[in-house]
Formats: structure tokens, C-alpha cells, sequence
């Protein structure tokens, strides 16, 4: 009896279990597609401003707000080799930073920008980018990132509430043979 009710359990529990996976499939977006569309030409947008230094403009893409975030390489040792930087004025100054190292190159892979909405004000974008750049010690070799951005809508425009631009580290050598 015991050994029944256990396995009618756990047949129970495998449909539910295999309802929920079925689930994505009937997932949909909160966003429609022309703002999907919208959202990825902004993303576009940042990366033609970054490459021209223009941080005046990408100022005017962030929310402002003290709750903005940049997640980039620090020259300071203090913070660590990648820090948080909160607010438009260390963004700025952050960015600025940055821009007048050299030269800085991003290089997306625009075809396999992801954007997806959270909800009907909030959205995400993910990119591979290769970043050239010789700021902090980096030796001005392109290298992987990734380019995670959260989007935010202000009345009627969608802003920058944060980008993380994360290092994709090399592959282990194990398996780089």
C-alpha cells in the first residue's frame, strides 16, 4: 500500500513537473516586438556612441538616478579589478576615464543581441562584444565580454538602469587543447 501511494506521488508529481516544463512554450513576451526592436536599437545606439567617446550622449541614455549602475574594470587597486559604479556622476566619470586611455573599439555581435521584457517597463539585453581598449593595464588586444544591459522605461523612452560589461574569461586548459 505504502509503496502505491509513493509511486502515485511521484507519477503525480512527474506530471506537474512535466506541465511546468511545457510551460515556455506558451510564454509571452510583456513587450511587443517593435519595442523589442525599439530597445535593440538603442543598444546599437550605445555601442556607436561609446566607439565615437561620445559621453555627453551616452549620459543622456542612463536613468538618472543614484540607483544607475556601471559594472566596469577599475584602475584603482583599492576596489578591486572590476567595481560597481552607482550613480550618473561616477558613471560619467567612470566612462570619461575610460575614453581618454586611447582608443576603445567595441565590436558587438549584433547577431546574437538578446532582448526580452521582465515586464512592460523593465527589459534586458545581452551581447557578446569584443572591447579593445588600453585602460587599466589592458594591453589594447581585443578581447571577449559580454554586455548585460537592464532597461528601464522613463515615461515614454527606455533608459539605461544598468550595464554590466563582464569579462568572459579564457577557456580552461584543459580544454583550450
Amino acid at each position: 500500500m505504502q509503496k502505491t501511494f509513493f509511486a502515485a506521488a511521484f507519477a503525480v508529481a512527474a506530471l506537474v513537473a512535466g506541465s511546468a516544463v511545457a510551460a515556455p512554450g506558451t510564454y509571452k513576451d510583456p513587450l511587443d516586438a517593435p519595442t523589442l526592436n525599439r530597445i535593440g536599437s538603442q543598444f546599437s545606439r550605445l555601442m556607436e556612441l561609446a566607439n565615437r567617446h561620445d559621453i555627453k550622449a551616452i549620459h543622456e541614455m542612463f536613468w538618472q538616478s543614484p540607483s544607475a549602475l556601471l559594472v566596469a574594470k577599475s584602475a584603482i587597486p583599492s576596489e578591486g579589478n572590476w567595481a560597481g559604479y552607482w550613480g550618473n556622476d561616477a558613471i560619467d566619470q567612470k566612462l570619461s576615464d575610460i575614453a581618454a586611455s586611447g582608443g576603445v573599439v567595441l565590436t558587438p555581435d549584433l547577431s546574437r543581441l538578446k532582448v526580452v521584457g521582465r515586464t512592460d517597463r523593465w527589459a534586458e539585453s545581452y551581447a557578446p562584444v569584443n572591447i579593445t581598449v588600453s585602460y587599466a593595464g589592458q594591453d589594447g588586444t581585443p578581447k571577449p565580454f559580454l554586455l548585460i544591459v537592464e532597461w528601464i522605461k522613463v515615461a515614454k523612452e527606455w533608459k539605461i538602469a544598468s550595464e554590466i560589461i563582464l569579462p568572459v574569461p579564457p577557456p580552461p586548459t584543459s580544454l583550450a587543447k
